[in-house]
């Protein structure tokens, strides 16, 4: 179901932007594409704070805008803890050159500005007016069935659940004794002490897309072994490869993937393009739904994993993160591994990859609302 929200002038536009973005954002300079009279979402990046690279920041803002299929038209609003200068000219609104310098390139590509607005503590106002003034901002945004609380800025959510010491003793525990079980080839050991939970894991770790499929059902109750084999295919490239593309795809997905990493390990075959794709954000929109329950499984398992295996789960977490167009959120678990282990390799990927603006091909269809 599509819900149309409505707005007759700056105002109310203004009022209907978080909705759009799902969240209330705080610096930042929000683009709202537009085909016609429509928008269908908004795209948030992190205000400039630097004139040297102003000119690659508006190409790189309207080139997403531009991007978003059957856009037309863009508007825009600045959310700044900056106040408005008073000059003796009449007022100043905080990054207006920057704004000057995004609708200059907006309009050199040939789209058509709807509005131009900033919000700041002292109230909102248009950069498109020749004298601006400050009027008085209402704050609340309109209540829209299924979009939830818009209340929180864009780092609303990022944070990992709460995570009892037990529990994680628990998981640690599992862990510990599911890798040395799987080090010595699966099989007891001599004096066959290995706890029964983990070699019930490994029964688990028989058929991977199968579990993968399974802990999908349970994001946020796995038993503790069942959490622990987790960590360890996402501890391993492999895997994990096969975990992303599955839960983007389809378990179908994660078999072929799994077949083809193996393929791949014995130089036989190189790894479908197709497949490949996924991880670039190349193809099928995946199912939103599916992404956000796989979210919620590894942010639980980045809570409960012992320091030294928490980079795997939150590496995913901020795949499965871009993938929904959540791309600050992305940055907040990149962070966290950095904090663990600067030399983690996919996290170095992705962090390349969302600090030069890339976001999914899908992000851009119509319907979807990326938000870096």
């Amino acid at each position: 179901m599509t819900t149309l929200l409505r707005a007759s002038g700056s105002a109310e536009f203004l009022s209907i932007v978080p909705s759009l973005a799902g969240f209330t954002p705080t610096e930042s300079l929000v683009l709202l594409p537009f085909r016609g009279t429509r928008t269908y979402g908004a795209m948030r990046l992190d205000l400039p704070r630097s004139h040297d690279d102003l000119a690659d920041y508006a190409d790189a803002a309207v080139g997403l805008v531009s991007r978003v299929e059957r856009t037309d038209a863009v508007a825009l609003v600045v959310y700044t803890d900056d106040t408005v200068q008073r000059t003796r000219d009449g007022l100043v609104l905080p990054f207006a050159v920057e704004v000057d310098e995004v609708l200059g390139r907006a309009e050199d590509a040939g789209l058509r500005i709807v509005d131009a607005l900033c919000v700041t503590p002292d109230g909102w106002s248009s950069y498109l007016d020749g004298d601006p003034q400050v009027r008085r901002l209402d704050r609340r945004a309109p209540e829209v069935p299924g979009v939830g609380d818009v209340s929180g800025d864009q780092l609303s959510g990022a944070a990992l659940p709460a995570a009892g010491f037990a529990d994680k003793e628990r998981v640690g525990r599992a862990l510990r004794d599911v890798s040395g079980l799987l080090e010595r080839g699966g099989t007891p050991g001599a004096t066959s002490t290995e706890n029964p939970q983990a070699i019930a894991a490994l029964v688990l770790l028989e058929d991977i897309p199968a579990f993968f499929e399974s802990v999908l059902a349970s994001p946020d109750d796995l038993p503790p072994f069942a959490t622990a084999a987790l960590l360890w295919c996402l501890d391993r490239p492999l895997f994990r490869d096969v975990a992303l593309t599955q839960w983007a795809t389809d378990a179908r997905g994660g078999e072929r993937t799994l077949q083809a990493q193996l393929d791949f390990a014995g130089a036989t075959t190189r790894v479908p393009d197709d497949l490949g794709d996924v991880f670039l954000g190349r193809g099928p929109t995946p199912d939103p739904q599916r992404l956000a329950v796989a979210l919620s499984l590894v942010r639980t398992a980045a809570a409960l994993a012992p320091p030294a295996a928490r980079p795997a789960p939150l590496t995913a977490a901020a795949w499965l993160s871009w993938a929904l167009g959540r791309s600050s959120h992305a940055a907040q678990y990149l962070d966290l591994v950095r904090a663990i282990d600067p030399e983690y390799g996919l996290a170095a990927l992705l962090a390349s990859m969302i600090d030069a603006a890339m976001l999914p091909e899908w992000a851009f269809r119509r319907g979807a609302t990326p938000a870096i």
